[in-house]
């Protein structure tokens, strides 16, 4: 079983990542994303994709145009966890690399 981020964890999380929204309820995070065209938002998708994988976690997300909209919870948590937490710092470490 996967463990939920305590009240401190997720608190933690939306101070160590000001770029991400906390859901009132605490069950997830999310951000939305604007890149100069297409081409830029699928390939960022294809590059967090390729992440995902490999960590086994999987965004809530959609694409329109040159927007993308995140969202990050882990399911079998029933809200958040690290596995979210770790999710976001990759995400935010690709757009860092990117920038």
């Amino acid at each position: 079983m996967i463990a939920k981020l305590t009240e401190a964890e997720r608190r933690a999380l939306a101070e160590d990542h000001p770029d991400w929204t906390l859901e009132e309820s605490g069950a997830a995070i999310s951000r939305t994303l604007r890149f100069t065209d297409f081409n830029e938002a699928f390939g960022f998708m294809t590059r967090v994709a390729l992440i995902a994988e490999k960590a086994d976690h999987h965004p809530e997300w959609s694409n329109v145009y040159n927007r993308v909209e995140i969202r990050l919870t882990t399911h079998d948590a029933g809200g958040l966890s690290k596995r979210d937490v770790a999710m976001a710092q990759a995400i935010d470490a690709l757009l860092a690399a990117s920038a």
